[in-house]
Order: structure tokens, then C-alpha cells, then sequence
């Protein structure tokens, strides 16, 4: 471990620099639940300088979805005793704001938590929410005996008719959501109707967080947004015979997540360009396959010039058409260098299969379903305990560079 003096060594020789930025997972490196994983604070109590600021740009970048970025960087702040900003914080759904061609539109929005304030505040002006479309249309729950009229009731101010799906993480009634999701989408947006099977074109469908699990206070991991949408997958290709399409997969491993967050840290950085950027998770699904897959994207960038879509295609499969925003991101890092912690979902009793023909297997990958499975883009820079061993390595390698400048 570090010693404070050599420690201090190093904060006054790579702060003058600031070419490296770091993204920090959030549950299974720094919380399990709503608790401290010892070693974030003594990680964070390294990143700072002698005035509390810290070393480095820092960006959280968490497939979390269910609340306000500012509400997150409180609970972080409050957490890790350290000022952290609503602008160091990216959320699952924090990319939605720059999808400006579905503003305007009227979108149903699932998930829990203030979901349509969410919405509202990313910039979408008409918002209706899973609860509103079961309260004007109370014949369509019918699963829960309990929850069905009694009576038909009268209609209420007729809906108007929905124009795209945003799910923003999982909610509490699958089976509500579930239900009238499907009926909204083989409607073509207007689920008081009968099913029509030859819908022209399925309603775009923008999907938030698709982690399968997570790391909670359990021993094991939980079921996160990912295990709902392979749910809503299933049943829509069992009622209809056809994959369901979503226009945009966003938080980790999206490419429109790091370009966002490489956006904020560098706004930290006084836009300044950063060489490196070390990516700290405990998912191979997301963590680190998002980080690697970016990283293979700012090493072409340059040569191939290719487009946001193009370069999603390279990782992910042929059932998502990518909604690039309209406001261009500059993505100007040199690499993104991936860190796997042991805290959380990761496993390192079950280590990864050397036959790459076996890699692709449902039992050691939990990817989405759009997602290619390539070996390479889930082979972490490195592996650690924890994210104080992570901040370590970091840290001297910055402080390596710094010296050979």
C-alpha cells in the first residue's frame, strides 16, 4: 500500500498535468445497497489533493436509473465525504437529453421512481407514464384479480396517442408493465384499440440500463432492467414471431454513455484534451466490455472517421439502430484503460473460458441480447480486490507518465 509521504509525492507531480480522467462504477465498487464498501473512502481519501480537490477529473458513471443525478451525488457526497456534483454524475438515462428528435414526441415512459419528472426535466414536454395508461385504460391490467374493476368505468381525457417507449429501468409490477407495454406497441401507440398484426413499423423503443444483475446487500447478485427487457423480448417475439427493435440502448456499455461522460470530464479538466481515461466497474458486461468497446473506438476513430452507428455496430448485434443525438460529441481521449473490481458482481472463483469458442455461452456472459460477444472486449486492463487497489494502480502509472515527460 501507499505510504501518505509518497502519496503526497506523487499528488504534487500529477496535478500539474491533469491528463487523466476517471469513471467509477457505483454499486459493486463504492456501495453494495445503500452501504459503504470499506475501501471506497480510503480510495477516495488518495484522489484527493490537500485542499480536497481532486487529483484527478472524476466522472460516476451508473447504470442507476430511478432518480435525479442531483439526488445521486447527494447520497454519494454524503457517503464518501467528499463533494461530489450533480455534473459528476451519469446516470442511464443522462444521454436521453441529447436524443432532441424525440422531445416533441409523446413518449410512455416505464420504470419506478419519479420516472415522468425524469423525463421531463431530460427535455421531453409529453410524458405519460405506465400508472396514467392503466387509469384511463382499466380493462387492459388483468393479471393481478385483485386490481381489476369491478365495474367499466368512464373514460377519462382521452390519452393521446403515444409516439415512442422509453423503459427506464426495471419497474414494480412486471406483469402490469409487461402487458400494456405489449398492447401499446401492437397498437401502434394507441392500446384502446384491438391488435393490429400487420403493424407498418414497430413505435421506436429507447432503452436505459441493461445490466441482467446487479450487486446489492445479498450474497448474490439481483435481477436488474436487463432481466425485464429479456421478459419484454420474449413475449413480444412469442405474441407477434418478430425480435423486438429498440432505436437506442443507452447507459453502460452504449458508446453515447462514455462519449457523454468523456463530455463532463473534460468540461472539469477546463476542456482540455485527456490522454487517458481509467474506467473502474465490476461487471464484464458492462464495465468493462462498455470501456474496451470504447476504447477500441477512439483508436479508430481517427484513421476510419466512421460514423456513432458504424462503430456501435462493431459491438453490438443487428436488432438496434443507434439514435445518434444531434449535438456533436467530441471524443478526444487517447484510450480508456478498463479496471475490474472483485466487490460486486464479478466472480473471480469462475474465471473466464481459454477456449474463445466457449465464450460465447449464455452461462458466463450476461450481455443483452444485441450485444457481440467477443472475448477481447471483456479482458479487463486489470483485475484488483477493490477500488482502493484500483486507485493505486492508477495513480502510479499516472505518476510513471508524469515522470518520463
Amino acid at each position: 500500500m501507499w505510504c501518505r509521504g509518497f502519496l503526497q509525492q506523487t499528488v504534487r507531480s500529477i496535478s500539474t498535468s491533469r491528463q487523466a480522467g476517471v469513471l467509477f462504477d457505483v454499486d459493486g465498487v463504492l456501495l453494495r445497497g445503500g452501504s459503504l464498501i470499506p475501501a471506497a473512502r480510503r480510495a477516495f481519501r488518495k484522489l484527493l489533493d490537500r485542499n480536497n480537490n481532486f487529483l484527478f477529473p472524476v466522472v460516476f458513471v451508473t447504470n442507476a436509473g430511478s432518480c435525479q443525478r442531483h439526488h445521486k451525488a447527494q447520497q454519494l457526497s454524503h457517503l464518501l465525504e467528499v463533494q461530489i456534483a450533480p455534473e459528476q454524475v451519469v446516470l442511464s438515462h443522462s444521454p436521453l437529453q441529447m436524443l432532441k428528435a424525440f422531445h416533441d414526441k409523446c413518449v410512455l415512459v416505464s420504470g419506478q421512481g419519479p420516472v415522468t419528472d425524469i423525463a421531463k426535466t431530460l427535455g421531453f414536454q409529453k410524458v405519460v407514464s405506465v400508472e396514467q395508461l392503466r387509469e384511463h385504460h382499466p380493462m387492459l391490467d388483468m393479471v393481478d384479480h385483485n386490481r381489476r374493476p369491478k365495474l367499466p368505468s368512464c373514460p377519462l381525457q382521452t390519452l393521446p396517442k403515444i409516439e415512442a417507449i422509453i423503459l427506464f429501468g426495471e419497474p414494480i409490477r412486471w406483469e402490469t408493465n409487461l402487458q400494456l407495454l405489449i398492447d401499446v406497441l401492437l397498437t401502434n401507440g394507441s392500446p384502446g384499440c384491438a391488435y393490429n398484426p400487420q403493424v407498418p413499423a414497430q413505435l421506436p423503443v429507447l432503452a436505459c440500463n441493461i445490466d441482467l444483475m446487479w450487486m446489492a446487500e445479498a450474497p448474490s447478485p439481483r435481477f436488474g432492467h436487463g432481466m425485464f427487457l429479456v421478459c419484454l423480448e420474449s413475449v413480444y417475439r412469442k405474441v407477434t414471431g418478430r425480435e423486438l427493435q429498440y432505436q437506442a440502448l443507452l447507459g453502460k456499455p452504449s458508446l453515447l454513455t462514455y462519449q457523454y461522460a468523456e463530455q463532463l470530464l473534460r468540461l472539469q479538466n477546463y476542456n482540455r484534451k485527456l490522454t487517458t481515461i481509467y474506467a473502474i466497474g465490476d461487471n464484464l458486461m458492462t464495465d468493462i466490455y462498455g470501456a474496451n468497446l470504447y476504447n477500441r473506438y477512439l483508436g479508430q476513430q481517427n484513421a476510419a472517421m466512421a460514423t456513432t452507428t458504424k462503430l456501435v455496430a462493431q459491438g453490438t448485434g443487428s436488432q438496434m439502430t443507434m439514435a445518434v443525438p444531434e449535438e456533436e460529441l467530441v471524443s478526444a481521449a487517447a484510450q480508456c484503460r478498463s479496471i475490474l473490481v472483485c466487490t460486486g458482481v464479478y466472480n473471480p472463483r469462475s474465471p473466464l473460458p481459454s477456449d474463445c469458442s466457449e465464450a460465447v455461452t449464455e452461462s458466463v456472459f450476461h450481455g443483452h441480447r444485441d450485444l457481440k460477444l467477443e472475448l477481447e472486449l471483456v479482458e479487463p486492463n486489470h483485475v484488483v480486490e477493490d477500488v482502493e487497489a484500483a486507485v493505486d494502480i492508477l495513480l502510479q502509472h499516472e505518476s510513471s507518465v508524469t515522470s518520463d515527460l
